[in-house]
């Protein structure tokens, strides 16, 4: 068996602690709780489960904000983390907990948070994953990396924008195809505020809402497309550009 399809001790370790060090964050703030019963606390699974999580959640907010906040982050970033789903049912409560403004800011900053968890432990151990569960993706990522390296941020922006590859992938591809982390990093900053924007402001009104479905409108489809095809028309220009100067100078040297 080769190195790369190997997971070594200590990396299996690292990841253990990574899991570790987030649950003593999470009994930290379970235990700096007043005396209730907490039986309502697990992950949200469908809307009906979210309503009633939001109805709890809502009576500790304005007293216990800082608990809220810190255990809000340490789940979100720890399903991020390790590719758990469910983190659209975590941007519908942040909505319906703190508005629209503080909302957006803290489901980027918490799913930025954990993007970039995932990709530094990718970095370290996720070779043989990524190899195993999305060769082909894996493959065809490579190559568009490699085509669009000086356009490489618009290129992580459209990504992030529209669901070409789910964020899962890209957040452990990322390193193993060279993506800087600094490019990873500010295009994944920006690329999630519009898709946080939309699902938020859904949260506001969860009580509305009947179904998933119900969180991509017209509008909300018709701004997430035009936002991806300005993020990457930038690169399509370089691309013609580069191919544009070949051709001027074999005219220039006839």
């Amino acid at each position: 068996m080769g190195r790369e399809e190997r997971f070594p001790v200590w990396e299996a370790a690292l990841g253990a602690g990574v899991a570790a060090a987030f649950a003593a964050g999470l009994v930290g703030v379970y235990l700096s709780m007043p005396d209730s019963d907490y039986s309502f606390l697990k992950l949200p699974r469908n809307l009906e489960e979210l309503q009633i999580l939001t109805g709890h959640l809502e009576n500790y907010t304005s007293d216990y904000t800082l608990q809220v906040l810190v255990g809000y982050c340490a789940v979100y970033i720890f399903m991020q983390t390790f590719m758990i789903p469910g983190t659209i049912f975590m941007s519908l409560l942040a909505g319906a907990l703190f508005g629209q403004l503080r909302g957006v800011a803290l489901v980027v900053f918490a799913a930025t948070a954990g993007a970039s968890s995932c990709y530094f432990l990718s970095k370290m151990i996720g070779k043989p994953l990524v190899f195993t569960l999305w060769p082909d993706k894996l493959s065809f990522f490579q190559k568009q990396v490699a085509k669009r390296r000086e356009k490489l941020l618009n290129y992580i922006l459209f990504l992030r924008v529209t669901p070409t590859l789910p964020n899962t992938f890209i957040n452990l591809a990322s390193p193993i195809v060279d993506v800087p982390y600094h490019t990873f990093l500010l295009g994944t900053l920006i690329g999630l505020i519009p898709a946080a924007y939309v699902t938020v402001r859904a949260g506001i009104a969860l009580g509305e809402l009947t179904s998933l479905s119900d969180l991509y409108d017209t509008q909300s489809i018709a701004l997430l497309f035009l936002i991806g095809v300005v993020s990457v028309t930038p690169a399509l220009l370089g691309k013609e550009e580069a191919q544009e100067k070949p051709s001027e100078v074999a005219v220039g040297a006839s």
